[in-house]
């Protein structure tokens, strides 16, 4: 069912159910391409040059990554068995599947957008976090309100972080994190396995070398994507032009397309932006990018908006609408 907005305008409205393919052919094709590659270009390993390898390797990873979120959102096929399936081998080890789904889900809660607490996927902080944070991790977390810093600096940190929180959750016992890791783990031999014995690629090199890399990328399409405001169609941005990136995203991009209609597959965005375009770049205020470059220039080295979240928390359905009168 779509959430609703306070404004009342839904908000992850699906098409009708009879439109979707019972197979999106174009996904599933691309899904099994990028497994197919990924394996032909490891195996290359010791015989192709290693920034070939590496740079092969990075972009299959950074695609996967998109197509595992295509996969949350119920591509290629109506059944979500075969599709958590299709998505579950771990290319890029360190985030299990089944976390990623369960964080990016309530990251869609879109009243709940940029909220610290609520929405996983917020680069907020609550105002009482910020104030205990130390010396150090501010220093650290302002590097990353640049492009720059989120790039170079995020990719190693936000999976450092990542992994220190999952051992939090761990040890408290949250519901459900044992049983993702195991799932995960078990899902992590073979790729192993194969990259060791088969390959010969020494897995930190693997880890530095293309993991990490492929993170820092990805991080690119994250880092401008939301904002804090008070209306909730004006937290979502629009990079429109990104003929290099854009692909390798699968078009999430047009984020704001994204979140109100996830069940678009990918190679129908351009057609359905074109035809909203107009509609969507009203309703988010003009946050718009005319292409990543256009953000590298304005926060490459500038931060793109403050640590704490500016209004505390995203007020709550009730005390928005009121507050809307």
């Amino acid at each position: 069912m779509a959430a609703a907005i306070p404004d009342g305008q839904p908000v992850n409205a699906d098409p009708p159910r009879g439109r979707i393919a019972a197979v999106e052919w174009p996904t599933l094709i691309l899904l099994l391409a990028t497994y197919a590659a990924w394996l032909a270009i490891t195996r290359a390993y010791g015989r192709w040059p290693l920034p070939a390898v590496a740079a092969g390797t990075t972009l299959l990873l950074i695609l996967h990554s998109s197509l595992q979120h295509e996969i949350i959102h119920g591509h290629p096929t109506r059944r979500a068995g075969l599709n958590r399936l299709l998505g579950m081998v771990p290319l890029s080890l360190w985030l299990p599947y089944d976390r990623y789904r369960d964080s990016h889900l309530a990251h869609h809660e879109d009243a709940r957008l940029t909220d610290p607490h609520d929405d996983p996927e917020s680069y907020y902080l609550a105002p009482d976090a910020w104030a205990r944070a130390g010396g150090f991790e501010r220093a650290m977390l302002k590097v990353q309100q640049t492009l720059a810093g989120r790039v170079l600096v995020g990719a190693f940190w936000r999976i450092g972080a990542f992994l220190a929180a999952e051992v939090r959750a761990l040890v408290d016992g949250l519901p459900g994190r044992r049983r993702a890791w195991l799932v995960h783990l078990a899902w992590c031999v073979p790729v192993i396995l194969w990259l060791d014995l088969v390959c010969g690629m020494p897995l930190w090199l693997y880890a530095v070398a293309m993991v990490v890399p492929a993170n820092g990328i990805l991080l690119i399409r994250s880092f401008a994507e939301h904002r804090a405001t008070p209306r909730v169609r004006e937290r979502i941005a629009l990079v429109e032009r990104s003929w290099i990136l854009g692909p390798l995203f699968l078009f999430n991009n047009l984020h704001s397309l994204h979140h109100e209609a996830p069940m678009i597959p990918w190679y129908r965005y351009l057609a359905r932006y074109r035809t909203e375009r107009g509609r969507l770049i009203a309703e988010n205020g003009g946050l718009v990018y005319a292409t990543y470059f256009e953000v590298a220039r304005r926060f490459l080295w500038r931060a793109h908006d403050v640590l704490p979240h500016p209004m505390g928390r995203i007020p709550d359905r009730m005390s928005d609408q009121a507050g809307r009168g």
